[in-house]
């Protein structure tokens, strides 16, 4: 029985060790490529022959602005992220914990419009934004995604979970239902808002159409859309284009490895509950 035990384990841990390296395998070859000129991709060139001079034509060629396209990106993600972190909680509290008018309904338009692609409603924000003059903004670009519903939904279901005692012992000490939920609810939430801020990190640096719709000016674009451009000014540049994929998945990895723990914690604390 131990060593049937011992086996089995064995075995999953090949098997993931396995499905590791089959997803590896595509960043492995797309940083491997990053380096080497073009007359050496696919082929095994040896440390030798590795450059960085793709990643420098990135920093160095006034043709585009990574840099500042960078910068968009953070500023970008970081709004949103900070928007995220602020209302989505107090949503998803409010729809747990409180109780008024229409709260079913709400929540049932809450979990309605988690099924709707947001490709579908992007024509009425592209006119909203533009009738109240936000094209080419960092507005267009963040405050339509400050609340996301699939988060309210996930923050909803962790809170469902904390005892109402909690929440009563800090009306009785006097806090009002906002200090309540910021000074006792909220940090007992740490995981799933780890969670939800690599999702959201995730979603919004990797975002394509969207800021691509919303500010079409060279000033106002974002890695993913300046990268495009470059990609579609160098296609048969594979190298170049490789180090572009490298500098736009490097931060989110980063953020993923450096808060990896929580995420899994978040993940399970929020589940499907009642």
């Amino acid at each position: 029985m131990q060593a049937n035990k011992r086996f089995t384990g064995l075995l999953h841990y090949a098997v993931v060790l396995l499905l590791g390296l089959v997803f590896l395998l595509p960043f492995a070859y797309t940083l491997y490529t990053s380096f080497v000129t073009m007359q050496d991709v696919n082929k095994l060139a040896g440390m030798p022959h590795w450059t960085l001079d793709n990643y420098k034509l990135f920093f160095t060629n006034e043709a585009y602005n990574v840099p500042k396209w960078f910068l968009n990106t953070v500023i970008m993600t970081g709004l949103v992220i900070i928007g995220n972190l602020i209302i989505n909680p107090m949503a998803g509290f409010a729809l747990a914990k409180l109780e008024f008018a229409g709260k079913r309904i709400i929540f049932w338009i809450v979990v309605a419009t988690m099924m709707v692609p947001y490709q579908m409603i992007l024509i009425p924000v592209y006119v909203n934004m533009a009738q109240i003059g936000w094209l080419n903004t960092f507005a267009a670009l963040t405050v339509p995604f400050l609340y996301q519903c699939l988060y309210i939904f996930m923050m909803r279901q962790f809170f469902i979970g904390v005892p109402n005692e909690f929440i009563e012992a800090a009306r009785l000490d006097g806090l009002t239902k906002m200090g309540s939920f910021w000074r006792i609810v909220y940090p007992l939430a740490k995981s799933p808002l780890i969670t939800m801020s690599i999702l959201a990190f995730a979603g919004t640096w990797n975002s394509y159409l969207i800021p691509s719709t919303l500010a079409n000016s060279p000033d106002q674009y974002v890695l993913v859309v300046g990268l495009n451009s470059v990609k579609d000014m160098f296609f048969e540049n594979t190298p170049l284009i490789m180090a572009g994929v490298v500098l736009s998945t490097l931060p989110i990895l980063n953020f993923f490895f450096l808060f990896q723990k929580q995420y899994v914690e978040g993940i399970s604390s929020s589940g499907i509950k009642g």
